[in-house]
């Protein structure tokens, strides 16, 4: 274990910083000035459109070819708006004959900094290795990918501060630690690669953030003996046949065996209370259930936790996947992969490979609750701002006796409605439905004791009563009511349509 150098000056981060802002090299001007056309064809990863949206010597688009296209640029224009020699004396920029050359890829960055509230995200800045794109070889086992999907869906999960202590787990180029430093007093990023924590460090400088410390080793190691408020990591959890060829994307762990770790060892690391929150990877294997599987990681833990499976692949599709990843498609060795990668996941049993996330709170507590399920549908976001009251309504409803809950004042959760879906002039419908215009938009068929009650619940009387009012009401036996009715209710609390009342 080791600390890293500061080796990127404050005064020239400062500087470029402000150079940047200053020309509008951020997420909406970037957006604003390649327009919709250059930003899907640069997703294809076709530059042509983009260049041409950047052509000229205005500024915005210069630094636009230069840090985002990999394009060079004229040394005298170079010169007459960035501090070139201390760039390059400093490995981000190249002088080539009369050119200037990007060694890294800068881009801009929104920080939601978790505060709750409306406010406006900071302007930050992430640095990595420049795009490898099909054509142009594989990248090196070192390679310090830039934030994309993967880290905008991390950084929507995480959940508000403040907090005291938060460790970025695996910290890549920086992008969480960008969003913890915003939550946390202090901010602990922690990586294998070396290269990941110096492009990591000058992605905190350009950012103008002080409080992030960066530190060299495998998984808790660099943090031995410490405790955190807030864990996040986006893992190496490429699941592969092979010791890790790249750093950024698979460990030396079997399976998905580094995720389980990291689930597993975090409460000797966490505060009481304190989140530990992943992107992960896990098998499904003939004849296991996945959330068995992925449900064991935390059970085991006696932690609460919530295991959301968003996407399956089956083994070809994520073969595939990664392999456009690293750039060997049309290659030599594409076909030879391709097949050892499928060996292996036929000896393993493996019958598809699901992505999601992991929350895990350590409660300290005898009833913890885990809840491990799939959403394939479009959720609010961000889910930080929520994400504690899913864990909260999971642990409550497995409290709740059925007396208890009986006893228990439950009020109908905000943007819930009820929809009746029925033949028009029908004296009853065919469905009720509940529907959560937020949140996790979740849909329940409810029977006509449930919507009642959803009618009427607002907290200040007790369920019993409720429900015998109900039962009165539809010439239903009050007792049998009672006796069939919390086993739903608890269902719903813990799907977030009800909430027990502090």
């Amino acid at each position: 274990m080791s600390e890293s150098p500061h080796l990127f000056p404050r005064r020239l981060a400062d500087r470029l910083r402000r150079t940047l802002i200053d020309a509008d090299y951020t997420v909406s001007g970037v957006r604003d000035r390649l327009g919709d056309t250059a930003a899907r064809a640069l997703a294809r990863e076709q530059l042509v459109p983009a260049l041409r949206a950047t052509g000229g010597e205005e500024r915005l688009g210069m630094l636009l070819r230069l840090w985002w296209l990999q394009e060079p640029i004229p040394e005298k224009a170079a010169r007459g708006i960035l501090p070139v020699e201390e760039l390059v004396a400093t490995g981000l920029l190249a002088v080539r004959g009369d050119e200037v050359r990007a060694l890294v890829h800068l881009s801009p960055w929104e920080i939601d900094e978790g505060q709750g509230g409306d406010a406006a995200p900071r302007a930050g800045y992430v640095v990595s290795d420049p795009t490898v794109r099909p054509g142009q070889g594989s990248p090196h086992s070192d390679h310090v990918v830039g934030a994309g999907g993967a880290s905008a869906t991390l950084s929507e999960l995480i959940v508000d501060g403040p907090v005291d202590r938060a460790l970025d787990l695996g910290t890549g180029c920086g992008v969480q630690a960008l969003h913890l430093a915003g939550r946390a007093s202090e901010v602990v990023a922690t990586d294998v690669n070396p290269r990941a924590l110096r492009l990591a460090e000058i992605s905190c400088a350009l950012s103008g953030l002080d409080n992030v410390r960066m530190r060299e080793g495998s998984l808790y190691t660099p943090v031995t003996g410490q405790r955190f408020d807030l864990i996040v990591s986006n893992p190496p959890f490429v699941i592969t046949p092979d010791s890790a060829r790249y750093t950024y994307r698979e460990s030396d762990l079997d399976g998905d065996a580094v995720c389980a770790e990291i689930i597993r060892q975090a409460p000797d690391h966490l505060t009481d209370g304190g989140w530990i929150q992943i992107l992960a990877n896990w098998l499904h294997v003939k004849d296991e259930d996945w959330r068995d599987r992925v449900g064991g990681w935390v059970t085991g833990t006696g932690c609460s936790g919530w295991v959301v499976q968003r996407d399956v692949q089956d083994p070809a599709e994520y073969v595939e996947l990664w392999l456009r990843d690293s750039c060997e498609h049309g290659t030599p060795e594409y076909t030879r992969r391709y097949d050892a990668w499928l060996d292996y996941f036929e000896r393993e049993g493996v019958t598809g490979i699901g992505f999601g996330w992991i929350s895990v709170r350590n409660d300290a507590a005898q009833d913890a609750a885990v809840r491990v399920e799939e959403l394939r549908h479009e959720i609010e976001q961000p889910v930080g701002r929520y994400l504690p009251d899913v864990v909260d309504g999971a642990m409550t409803a497995r409290r709740l006796t059925d007396a208890a809950l009986l006893s228990a004042h439950v009020a109908l959760a905000p943007d819930v409605v009820e929809e009746r879906i029925g033949v028009p002039g029908a004296p009853d419908p065919e469905k009720i439905l509940l529907r959560q215009r937020g949140g996790l938009r979740r849909v329940a068929q409810v029977g006509t004791v449930e919507a009642a009650l959803a009618s009427v619940c607002d907290g200040t009387m007790p369920v019993g009563p409720l429900l015998d009012a109900i039962a009165e009401l539809t010439d239903q036996d009050p007792a049998a009511v009672r006796a069939r009715t919390p086993d739903v209710l608890r269902s719903l609390i813990t799907e977030g349509f009800f909430r027990v009342a502090r």
